[in-house]
């Protein structure tokens, strides 16, 4: 089984987002937060987290891009278990047994999405408010995208 964790390239997730994910930490697309939400909600960090942000589940911050990895069937239980105490928590969720489908069913959408890409294939998220609610699009950055070459100069080119 497949699923995205974290992933930083610079410090700007932690300028962005009011609480940046965790690099490494597990993730999932957390749309559900902004189901309420209406265009006077979208300013600052919170338009940044609505706009592009994956959410990480252990510290439920906000983060940029997501790589695709092999996930462990215990790791699944304790992600769904997290998930499910934040919906009680934060979401006013009856029990966390009654949260716990709500839970997997958010982690298996992005086990889906993830299931069929290669490891460390990257992926970014792209929200929209419709007429009908939250409107999100994946894109996918393969591994082979992301090799890049540099290029040094040293000394004036002016020689």
């Amino acid at each position: 089984m497949k699923l995205a964790r974290a992933i930083h390239f610079d410090e700007s997730d932690m300028n962005v987002f009011h609480s940046p994910a965790r690099t490494g930490e597990w993730c999932i697309s957390g749309g559900f937060e902004f189901s309420n939400w209406g265009e006077g909600d979208l300013e600052g960090k919170a338009r940044q987290a609505f706009s592009n942000g994956w959410l990480g589940v252990e510290t439920f911050g906000r983060v940029t891009f997501v790589a695709v990895t092999q996930v462990e069937a215990s790791e699944i239980d304790q992600i769904a278990q997290n998930l499910a105490e934040h919906f009680v928590q934060f979401y006013g969720a009856p029990s966390v047994e009654a949260a716990l489908g709500v839970a997997q069913s958010e982690i298996t959408h992005m086990s889906e999405l993830c299931e069929e890409h290669a490891p460390n294939t990257l992926l970014t998220v792209a929200r929209e408010l419709s007429e009908t609610g939250v409107h999100e699009a994946f894109r996918i950055i393969t591994p082979q995208e992301t090799q890049l070459e540099a290029l040094a100069v040293h000394g004036s080119l002016d020689d």
